[in-house]
């Protein structure tokens, strides 16, 4: 089934240069590095040691006195879980 659609000249014209302009849009955008440089962007490059931080550390119980380092865990393995607000009484 061929489904053809008419348009007037100056219609045409007109979807001819968006056709053209969107295959322009997509080779720049091919052309463009998919990724930018570990230092460029300021992000840790893959397998690096992440910076200490420290949080409130919580339990079910309400927060601990003592903010919760990462360096604390060094050389352990660390998950972190983030949560939405929603699912959390604060």
């Amino acid at each position: 089934m061929t489904v053809r659609i008419s348009l007037t000249p100056g219609r045409q014209t007109q979807m001819r240069k968006l056709i053209a302009l969107g295959l322009l849009a997509g080779v720049i955008a091919m052309g463009a590095p998919a990724e930018a440089s570990a230092q460029d962007s300021g992000l840790l490059a893959v397998g690096a040691m992440a910076p200490d931080f420290a949080l409130p550390g919580a339990t079910r119980y309400g927060l601990l006195q003592e903010p919760i380092r990462l360096s604390d865990y060094r050389g352990k393995t660390v998950v972190l879980a983030f949560f939405f607000r929603v699912r959390t009484p604060g």
